[in-house]
């Protein structure tokens, strides 16, 4: 068991110091993870919201020091955000856990492979207008808690390829991430109650090592590689689970 949480708090590492360079991918490698574990997915989305908390508190205030935050997105984002999370978390609580895994891994299939295609994509070279970006949280949150993760790639995705700064957008993101969490995580509570300690304390260990890391990495790390290696993960991690929902392996 000892080997067991030690593997989660090198995902947690791992997941953040991704997370905190691209904006996303945090909730998508632990949930993965947790699902992999043998956990149903309304209780790895729980436990990884409720990491989550310390983790994206970390995050945003090393992007908030290294000044690559856009307060005009995080209000926009994160406001919508949050009512789409509790829409999400309430809906994953209350369906039932062997029918929703199959459709939790096909989405998180669905996002490996979007990560993938981002990631081909070149960025573009201009900064376009903010003025919609309030639904994109909005769906991006609700997606992020029914589906254990897609905050980042939702968001992330669709604002640097709609023209958005990459360096500000990740930033921003990864600060509006917070009070998205924090209402997932709350709604998560209600519902189900508290997250099992041992399985989440491993995962904050992990992630608030690495915390402090991104709004540095950002900077310097070379974003497309790490966004096809994740891609890569992602998608055969999802692949796994169908074969195993399915039966196949």
């Amino acid at each position: 068991m000892a080997v067991d949480y030690l593997i989660l708090a090198a995902i947690g590492f791992v997941a953040q110091i991704v997370d905190g360079t691209l904006g996303m991918a945090f909730g998508i490698i632990s949930t993965t993870a947790l699902l992999s574990f043998g956990f149903a997915p309304a209780q790895a989305s729980a436990i990884v919201h409720t990491a989550e908390i310390f983790t994206t508190g970390a995050s945003a205030a090393s992007h908030l020091w290294h000044r690559n935050v856009d307060w005009r997105i995080v209000i926009r984002l994160g406001g919508a955000g949050v009512l789409g999370a509790v829409i999400g978390a309430w809906i994953l609580s209350n369906v039932d856990a062997s029918a929703a895994r199959p459709f939790v891994s096909a989405y998180l299939l669905a996002i490996g492979i979007f990560i993938l295609l981002s990631a081909m994509r070149p960025p573009p070279p201009r900064d376009a207008p903010a003025s919609w970006t309030a639904p994109v949280g909005l769906v991006a949150g609700f997606l992020d808690a029914s589906g254990g993760g897609g905050w980042g790639p939702v968001a992330t995705s669709t604002l640097v390829g709609s023209g958005h700064a990459p360096r500000m957008t990740v930033g921003s993101v990864n600060t509006s991430e917070f009070v998205v969490t924090v209402a997932a995580a709350t709604t998560f509570f209600v519902e189900l109650g508290a997250s099992p300690w041992q399985e989440l304390l491993a995962l904050i260990v992990g992630g608030l090592l690495a915390a402090p890391l991104g709004g540095w990495a950002v900077k310097r790390l070379p974003p497309r590689l790490l966004m096809i290696s994740v891609g890569i993960l992602v998608t055969l991690l999802a692949v796994w689970q169908l074969a195993r929902a399915f039966r196949l392996v």
